[in-house]
């Protein structure tokens, strides 16, 4: 019979797996605590978390035997709550500055992915870019409706400024040739 700490770890982690967009196993066995810290504040800041616990309550908590082959030596599980990448990014950016983590697998609802799927993952955009990337793509034939409406009345305005200013130009050379021919030759 497992003890009342290992159960509490236990739904505490299928809480959070539920609350979770996306989760990735990592073993963090090379990091130090420095490390360790910059990796969970880097995480906090993308909305996600990386917690340590035992390989066994992790492979209870995901479901018996789904994630079992990366589950040897020192694993973490870093949940992503706010967006399914967005943890991920961090992730990787950290594995890519410091070569300290193994990412070994992931998780996203009942899907298990190998570390090539979490690979791919990281590389999409964000929930945030996606949302700019799709208001920019809204806004672009409203600016383009807005141009072409716009587009007689500005052209009127600069046909008859480029009419004033030939006229501007051709008066006083005008102006000068009618006064030589009305001076009476004497």
């Amino acid at each position: 019979m497992p003890n009342q700490h290992n159960q509490d770890q236990v739904a505490l982690l299928q809480e959070k797996l539920g609350r979770a967009k996306s989760a990735v196993i990592v073993d963090y066995a090379k990091t130090t605590v420095n490390d360790q810290t910059k990796l969970r504040g880097s995480l906090r800041e993308a909305g996600g978390e990386m917690y340590v616990t035992k390989n066994t309550l992790i492979d209870i908590a995901v479901g018996k035997g789904k994630v079992k082959e990366s589950l040897e030596g020192m694993n973490a599980i870093i949940f992503s709550f706010q967006d399914e990448v967005a943890a991920i990014k961090k992730l990787f950016a950290f594995h890519k500055d410091t070569e300290k983590l193994e990412i070994k697998q992931g998780v996203m609802g009942e899907t298990v992915l190998s570390a090539q799927d979490v690979e791919a993952l990281s590389k999409l955009p964000g929930k945030q870019e996606l949302i700019a990337t799709l208001i920019s793509r809204l806004n672009g034939p409203a600016y383009g409706l807005v141009n072409v409406l716009q587009a007689g009345t500005r052209n009127l305005v600069y046909a008859l400024s480029a009419i004033a200013k030939q006229k501007s130009a051709t008066a006083p050379a005008t102006e000068a040739v009618s006064a030589v021919e009305t001076t009476p030759v004497a």
